[in-house]
């Protein structure tokens, strides 16, 4: 029997953005842990916007597991947040009840800045502005990306694919002191958990260095010439993946449009300052879609179109503090409103 520690995280009640919370408990096993041997644990709710002080007991549930290889014998714990009789999901808990398919696949971009001192890494100390973007992106050198960001992101790399997550790139992004990385699942609920989980990561990383991740999708203001955060949202069906076709497409295309608005209030919060129709976004209150048109609602691959309008499509107006349990579940729910025939 070995002692493993066991870091369960899951979001609090916090609004319009839950944070990620996480505390750990030792437990002996023979080998690494399996999902199915990890006990639920209770938290104080009355801490974390979850319950009041009188009735503070919340319950967490596991329901995906990492290895850490930061830690000997660590193990990060995806959870939900239940009620006290370990049964009934808690309204803050978004997971529970979201639709799930196993064979549709979502790729996740997330975009965030990398923050020392209130600043964005690489902003003059002091207040103002680095020279215009348009060098940053893809940058190399310390002068488009500095000395401690690569690390960082190298790190986050590494310590992801260590924990199993389907890690699958990274860049320097637009704006300076921001990058983005990508991660791909099958499922909205296992390819949610390893963006939280990815997220989570991160953010742990960031805190030997005395960096912040800020993930607002406008932290300089939406009156600047610099470009936002989003999370770019890939997805594909079996449907669209097999059988496709220019129909099918045109008839999802006009459900994305007649449910755009419930599309935007589950894409993240002030949305509004990234949507503009500038900075490769279209306006929040239009949806379009063109091939490779990085100003489009919806991005259509060029190897969509020749295969056949067979394959995935980029909903890009998603942004980067959206919950990615929600914004997979919505694209779902929009999907299952178009005739496969």
């Amino acid at each position: 029997m070995a002692k493993y520690k066991l870091e369960y995280i899951w979001l609090d009640g916090y609004e319009p953005v839950p944070n990620l919370r996480g505390k750990t408990q030792i437990k002996e096993f023979k080998s690494f842990p399996k999902l199915e041997e990890l006990p639920m644990w209770g938290f104080d709710g009355s801490s974390t916007r979850q319950a009041e002080g009188h009735s503070s007991d919340c319950m967490l549930k596991p329901v995906a597991v990492f290895p850490d290889s930061t830690k000997k014998n660590g193990v990060l714990v995806m959870c939900e947040v239940m009620m006290p009789d370990g049964k009934t999901p808690h309204r803050t808990n978004a997971r529970a009840t979201i639709l799930d398919d196993p064979d549709a696949w979502f790729g996740f971009e997330q975009e965030y800045f990398l923050y020392k001192d209130g600043a964005p890494l690489g902003f003059p100390k002091g207040g103002g502005f680095p020279p215009p973007q348009g060098k940053y992106y893809t940058g190399v050198g310390y002068d488009a990306v500095g000395c401690i960001a690569r690390e960082i992101v190298d790190t986050h790399l590494d310590l992801c694919l260590d924990a199993g997550i389907n890690h699958e790139g990274i860049n320097a992004e637009v704006a300076k002191g921001q990058w983005e990385f990508q991660i791909f699942g099958k499922g909205s609920k296992n390819a949610a958990d390893q963006m939280w989980m990815a997220r989570y990561i991160l953010m742990r990383l960031c805190e030997k260095y005395g960096v912040d991740v800020n993930f607002h999708c406008k932290p300089l203001g939406a009156d600047v010439d610099w470009n936002g955060s989003g999370m770019h949202s890939n997805f594909s069906t079996k449907h669209m993946r097999e059988v496709g076709g220019k129909k099918y497409f045109e008839a999802l295309m006009a459900a994305f449009d007649k449910y755009k608005n419930e599309h935007i209030a589950v894409y993240g919060p002030d949305n509004h300052m990234r949507l503009t129709g500038l900075h490769e976004t279209q306006s929040i209150d239009k949806f379009n879609y063109g091939i490779a048109n990085r100003g489009a609602s919806v991005r259509v691959p060029h190897s969509f179109v020749n295969a056949d309008y067979k394959g995935y499509l980029e909903d890009r107006r998603p942004n980067s503090q959206g919950d990615p349990y929600k914004i997979a579940s919505r694209i779902l729910q929009t999907v299952a409103t178009v005739p496969l025939k």
